[in-house]
């Protein structure tokens, strides 16, 4: 992008210009509300000074707890200020906005209550002071500068040119200077009214990412609640019809006589595919959720899964109190997955699988002796297994130099 010339800069901030009485403008209208917290703590002495020292400290309250009070409404029309004149959306603060305006007095420790108050009562007032000397530039500069050409128009006639004055070069200079005085009062006025009557960026970021963690864990949640509903429908429909299929086909292969020799043999593949779909079948519904996971917890599951594996297998599960059901899923296809990646590529005589609760965290291992050499990037299943974990903020580690052995390693938090 082009940058701006220093002589158009000028002229856009010219005495005449009109970015330069915007600026005036947006910086005198603030002098009032700003001014406003010192006038209610001021009124009361204006009013009355007592002279006991009782007295004092009661006055003292009752100003501060009525610039409390007024806290609401003065930032509203703060906000509002800075919206019509620049075009600046200050969000609002739920915490501080919402509710009652004697709300600030019952929550003293609200670091957005403070803010605020530092704005109305600090910085509020000194930009104010900023606005003062602005207006008093560009009041002093007017003068002067008209008082030496009234001086200069009244000479009289037929005397020689009055030359130009200190009164008229120092007026000529104040509305020369006047504008960038009004853009960088209007500049920190737009600065502080931001960072101190809106939302903290750090605290909303933090609220951002707890309100992500709890969308997160509603998606998960919802997912492993799709998954138990599709495996119910699998094991209550479509696997009780493969079963009665297979019986049927078992029983005509064994009692029909007479049939053909080409029908029989239909009849013996047709029974042996059937079996072999619903063991196919058993592993998906398995593999979705195994209904002993819900039923008797991780321990089950897991002795259910190491006794179908064809190695020796140690099997170590100490998971009281039981986690949520999403995490127990979660770690139940961590060791499903790395058994059968053991079963495939290891070549291993032995796996142990250990998986212990420690305070809010489950640690879950599955360590083999076998040839080693386990990489993520090779498709063999453990890029998914760890994109699965990282989904509950969990954490994966394998270890499998060359040579053996290979140790997967997760640790998940019991509670989403």
């Amino acid at each position: 992008m082009a940058s701006v010339s220093p002589a158009r800069r000028a002229l856009a901030h010219a005495p005449w210009s009109r970015a330069a009485w915007r600026d005036t403008a947006f910086t005198a209208s603030g002098v009032p509300l700003q001014f406003a917290g010192w006038a209610i703590l001021g009124v009361f002495w204006m009013i009355w000074t007592p002279s006991n020292i009782t007295f004092i400290l009661l006055l003292i309250c009752v100003s501060l707890v009525l610039v409390l009070l007024a806290l609401r409404w003065l930032t509203a029309w703060q906000r509002e200020r800075c919206w019509a004149m620049l075009g600046l959306d200050i969000p609002r603060m739920p915490d501080f906005d919402d509710g009652r305006p004697w709300d600030a007095l019952r929550d003293l420790r609200s670091p957005e209550l403070w803010r605020v108050v530092q704005y109305h009562l600090v910085v509020g007032p000194l930009l104010a002071i900023g606005a003062l000397t602005v207006i008093a530039a560009w009041a002093a500069g007017l003068s002067f500068a008209v008082y030496d050409a009234f001086a200069w128009a009244s000479s009289p006639l037929g005397s020689p040119p009055r030359p130009t004055g200190v009164l008229g070069l120092a007026g000529v200079l104040l509305l020369a200077v006047a504008p960038w005085m009004a853009v960088a009062v209007r500049r920190a006025d737009a600065r502080a009214a931001a960072a101190l009557l809106g939302p903290d960026r750090a605290r909303e970021l933090e609220r951002r990412v707890e309100d992500l963690a709890e969308q997160r864990a509603s998606v998960v949640d919802a997912a492993d609640i799709e998954r138990r509903r599709i495996e119910r429908d699998l094991h209550d429909g479509a696997q009780q019809r493969l079963v009665s299929l297979a019986l049927n086909l078992g029983l005509a292969r064994e009692t029909l006589t007479g049939v053909p020799q080409e029908a029989m043999q239909v009849i013996v593949e047709a029974h042996e595919e059937a079996k072999e779909a619903l063991a196919e079948l058993r592993d998906l519904v398995r593999g979705l959720h195994p209904a002993v996971l819900e039923d008797r917890g991780l321990d089950a599951a897991l002795s259910g899964v190491a006794a179908r594996v064809p190695l020796p297998v140690r099997l170590r599960v100490e998971v009281e109190p039981r986690a949520s059901s999403t995490v127990e899923a979660v770690a139940y296809f961590v060791v499903s997955e790395a058994l059968t990646n053991v079963v495939r590529h290891a070549r291993a005589s032995s796996v142990e699988i250990v998986a212990l609760r420690r305070g809010e965290v489950l640690r879950v291992s599955v360590a083999d002796d076998g040839v080693g050499g386990a990489d993520p990037s090779r498709g063999t299943g453990l890029t998914g297994l760890a994109r699965r974990v990282r989904s509950v903020d969990g954490t994966f580690r394998i270890i499998s130099p060359a040579g053996g052995p290979t140790t997967v390693t997760v640790e998940l938090p019991c509670a989403l």
